[in-house]
């Protein structure tokens, strides 16, 4: 059930995402569809393979890049108007108990002063562990909140219903 018009939040909503194998993908584009925002995805310059995303590897490109807190994978681009958002909506899978080093890059490349940054992901089972913390490390000026994991079956519904208190406040 729709509690206002998709679009007509109080506050103006970006939803940016990145996902490895599209689950997170998919809970993005709902949660964009529901709660009528814009979205953003972030796309690396080297796109990561099955190998790279093996976590059982201790030197695939993913294993790699988690042991390096200070890595920053580089992104094809960037949020041209990030400016006229009060909320954004950062989406991504959980990779070592944590947010991927390319959200990293993504928070850095752009100024979040003065915004809200809700973070949400998808996990094979893990929690979302520090990654609020290391966020608002990320963008000191921002408030960041704890943010939520989704389950793969979420529903428009449900998504709305958690996003609305962000955009109404």
């Amino acid at each position: 059930m729709l509690l206002k018009t998709k679009g007509e939040f109080m506050k103006k909503a970006l939803v940016v995402y990145f996902s490895a194998t599209g689950v997170t993908k998919r809970i993005a584009e709902m949660l964009t569809e529901s709660i009528g925002a814009k979205s953003f995805e972030i796309v690396p310059k080297e796109i990561y393979t099955n190998a790279d995303l093996d976590w059982t590897n201790d030197n695939s490109r993913s294993s790699l890049e988690m042991k390096d807190c200070d890595c920053r994978p580089k992104i094809e681009s960037r949020v041209r108007d990030m400016d006229k958002y009060d909320v954004v909506f950062v989406g991504f899978p959980i990779w070592w108990y944590r947010e991927p080093s390319i959200i990293d890059t993504f928070i850095e490349s752009h100024n979040f002063d003065n915004k809200v940054i809700v973070p949400f992901a998808t996990s094979g089972g893990s929690g979302m562990g520090q990654s609020h913390i290391n966020i608002q490390k990320l963008a000191p000026k921002a408030k960041v909140e704890n943010g939520k994991l989704f389950e793969a079956g979420i529903t428009p519904d449900k998504l709305e219903k958690w996003a609305k208190k962000y955009l109404e406040k």
